[in-house]
């Protein structure tokens, strides 16, 4: 069903001279507002997701408030992955900035309307990552077909995606270091914060100060971090970690009372079921993991064990972080998440994947060519660092016919190979893409990641991917259309 309505009237952008950063930030803006219109993605957009809804008999005024929405979600989204803020800092910002109302549609005649924190953080979460993948390629195919190509990129040649070259890093999870005495202090405060909570509501259970009981494993964290200085340094932080061990036992015994008694006589205090269920969620999330973490200390502080990466709990808050052993310059070691991306020749990402647990690069080539086959067509080349390289690569490659150019482990036949000059191109080439990797983290992404849990990062990242490929391609736009112009005057 499609209901025709009259779109609000947006302000025109004033004359801005001098200032020539925000300009050429404002055109781009311009830019990839007009490849979201142009190329109708962004109607088909918020039309597939209206109908997959599965609403039905909507009046006009119902569904053009659906679709104002949506619209609303897809460019706040794409807008806080541009400008890496916070949902309070993104909702402050729009509110502020004429650029910023236009291209979220927020601006009318009759006023600005800027949406919440809250609003902005749910438009995040309103579509799938499934979603805004096809809505990636959509808009990359866009540039693929030569007319198209004229009109958003103002260039005489579509843009290829027969060539493509791929890399892994990490993606940081937003925690501190992973340190034994720290995760205990971590979840005590967590406990006692809670229960503190508790008894400001009503329900109250026989207790000392909680907050000197925080005070003390304060202390005791401190004095651990300090006594490495000491000579006799190991004896004397089994010595605090013992205490440590006692006091945080104690905070855990009391949590446990505090969640029974908010479990049992919840309806005594003013709080909804849902307000309770949020607490009690916090607090049995610590509960469950503390044990481990207590005996996962004690392994390595008392008893002076390694502990296999596997079995390590390095965040309470966050569960699905691994431990990726880089052996680069300054992160010889990362905690968070493993994570592929492929480019084509002009930089644009063609396929990525965030994995929950970490994989080896040389299996990541099979599932990656079939889905960009599937997506793009047929692939000529495809291009990796020697971590790719593998019997299983190669059998897939040469089943696809597509040109291996993967830098292979063995010395002597990277020799031979650098005979060839596409395969010299090709490595030359990639290093490019460790630059789009470093772009896309830094610029995109941020250092680190704010998004919290494995799906909430998963979502995130299909947007900065989404973005990153929209402000490419309006940077390329903007830069042919300053040559067209060039060129024009020139011959005038």
């Amino acid at each position: 069903m499609i209901v025709p309505f009259q779109p609000s009237l947006r302000p025109a952008l004033p004359e801005v001279h001098g200032a020539k950063d925000y300009r050429e930030f404002r055109d781009t803006l311009i830019e990839m507002d007009q490849i979201l219109t142009k190329t109708g993605l962004e109607d088909r957009f918020i039309l597939e997701r209206i109908n997959s809804l599965e609403l039905s008999d909507l009046s006009s005024k119902r569904y053009q408030y659906y679709w104002r929405s949506t619209r609303l979600a897809l460019r706040y989204s794409i807008l806080r992955a541009l400008t890496q803020e916070s949902f309070r800092d993104l909702s402050s910002h729009v509110a502020d900035s004429q650029i910023f109302q236009w291209f979220t549609h927020t601006s009318s005649v009759d006023g600005i309307r800027p949406v919440s924190k809250s609003s902005a953080e749910r438009f995040e979460k309103f579509f799938t990552v499934e979603q805004i993948a096809d809505l990636v390629h959509a808009l990359n195919l866009a540039v693929a077909d030569k007319r198209q190509a004229q009109t958003l990129l103002y260039a005489e040649t579509e843009l290829r995606f027969d060539r493509i070259f791929a890399d892994t890093t990490c993606v940081k999870a937003d925690i501190h270091f992973p340190i034994d005495w720290v995760l205990l202090r971590d979840g005590a405060r967590t406990l006692i914060k809670a229960i503190i909570l508790i008894r400001q509501h009503g329900l109250k259970h026989r207790i000392g100060s909680a907050q000197k009981l925080m005070r003390e494993v304060n202390k005791r964290c401190i004095e651990m971090t300090h006594a490495r200085k000491k000579p006799d340094s190991k004896k004397v932080r089994k010595a605090i970690f013992r205490q440590l061990k006692k006091q945080v036992h104690v905070i855990e015994r009391h949590g446990r009372r505090y969640l029974d008694l908010l479990e049992n006589q919840w309806e005594q205090t003013d709080w909804t079921e849902l307000e309770k269920n949020v607490v009690a969620k916090r607090m049995r999330n610590v509960l469950d993991q503390l044990p481990q973490a207590i005996e996962q200390a004690h392994e390595r502080i008392i008893g002076e064990r390694r502990v296999a990466n596997k079995d390590k709990i390095l965040s309470l808050y966050d569960p699905d972080i691994d431990v990726l052993v880089r052996g680069k310059a300054g992160a010889e070691v990362e905690f968070g998440n493993a994570f592929y991306l492929a480019e084509q020749e002009d930089g644009l990402i063609v396929d990525w994947e965030l994995m929950k647990s970490k994989m080896a690069d040389s299996k990541l080539t099979r599932p990656s060519v079939q889905r960009i086959i599937n997506n793009y067509g047929n692939i000529d080349r495809f291009c990796a660092d020697r971590g790719f390289d593998s019997p299983e690569a190669t059998d897939v490659l040469d089943a696809e016919e597509i040109t291996n150019s993967i830098c292979p482990r063995s010395v002597s036949l990277f020799e031979d190979r650098l005979q060839s000059p596409d395969f010299r191109h090709d490595q030359q080439r990639r290093g490019a893409t460790e630059a789009r990797i470093a772009i896309f983290k830094n610029d995109y992404l941020g250092r680190p990641m704010r998004s919290k849990g494995f799906a909430n990062r998963e979502v995130h990242l299909a947007w900065c991917v989404l973005t990153h490929n929209l402000w490419k391609l309006a940077c390329m736009a903007r830069e042919n259309k300053e040559k067209r112009k060039e060129e024009q005057l020139q011959a005038a």
